[in-house]
């Protein structure tokens, strides 16, 4: 008997989404900064057994959209209610609520089995623990509760052994040997960006795309040319820094990720261009693969 299904994993900013998805596959395949809006796409994982295969689905932080790059964001939060065989709701110890009502009915009624995680209890004392536990399970009467901490691994394999439990009867939907459903060159474009949300504050990382024109792979290394989009000319000379460093900094970092999730040499060429006004602009939206509508 083979299972296989979808699980998606919703919840606000900064909950420990990205590091729980990556923490099943054992990979780093979504970006993992401290700061809010992180993620952007609806990534899949794939995880492979013998007699199964999960599909793990990690979603942007649920906000309430303030232009058109952030709405194209929750559509696909919305997406991940259309197909989940089981709905990770994940919340972290402190948090009292879902920032959107309307995804919260969604979860609180839902038909699908929901797994509510209460994330970074590492950061939390007994009585803390046993509060929130009480919070949330009266909140969502319907899930099933765990408490976890992802970055530190605890009880993430209970959660998973649940998740397969869950899971319905089915062949795979994937090759087992894949990994995920994004191109080589999408991680290119998320090592980079990471770097750029560690290194730029205020509304730098907001502004910047990443758009990789070039991947060329060769016996013993990869050649890789990629261009950091901004919305003004004073961005681009911000990304760039004092004769360069800046950028410099950032490509060097990236390489160095890029080389460990290749496992060969990357030779990484960075160009800075300004590309105004992107994120409200519908055609360069569906052209970073945001807007599908």
């Amino acid at each position: 008997m083979h299972k296989a299904g979808f699980v998606n994993i919703i919840g606000n900013p900064n909950v420990g989404k990205s590091t729980l998805m990556n923490v099943f596959i054992g990979e780093k395949l979504s970006i993992i900064t401290s700061k809010a809006q992180t993620t952007r796409h609806r990534i899949l994982g794939i995880v492979n057994g013998e007699d199964f295969q999960v599909i793990l689905s990690d979603t942007p932080g649920i906000i309430k959209p303030a232009y058109e790059l952030q709405s194209s964001m929750m559509d696909f939060v919305k997406s991940a209610f259309d197909d989940a065989d089981v709905l990770i709701y994940m919340v972290e110890i402190g948090e009292k609520e879902l920032k959107d009502e309307a995804f919260f009915n969604k979860i609180t009624n839902s038909k699908i089995p929901v797994l509510l995680l209460l994330n970074k209890i590492d950061n939390s004392n007994q009585e803390q623990l046993e509060e929130q536990a009480q919070l949330w399970q009266q909140k969502v009467p319907n899930a099933e509760f765990f408490p976890i901490s992802a970055l530190e691994g605890f009880n993430v394999q209970n959660v998973f052994d649940r998740i397969i439990e869950l899971l319905p009867k089915s062949p795979p939907y994937y090759p087992k040997d894949q990994l995920t459903d994004k191109p080589e060159r999408f991680f290119v474009n998320e090592a980079i960006r990471e770097k750029i949300l560690m290194h730029y504050k205020k509304e730098i990382p907001y502004a910047v795309e990443v758009d990789t024109e070039e991947f060329i792979e060769e016996e013993n290394i990869i050649r890789m040319r990629s261009v950091i989009m901004v919305e003004r000319e004073t961005q681009k000379g911000i990304i760039i820094g004092h004769k360069g460093s800046a950028l410099k900094r950032v490509g060097v970092e990236a390489r160095k990720d890029l080389e460990k999730f290749f496992g060969k040499q990357v030779h990484l060429e960075l160009y800075v261009k300004v590309n105004k006004n992107w994120r409200s602009n519908q055609n360069q939206l569906k052209r970073f693969g945001y807007n599908q509508k």
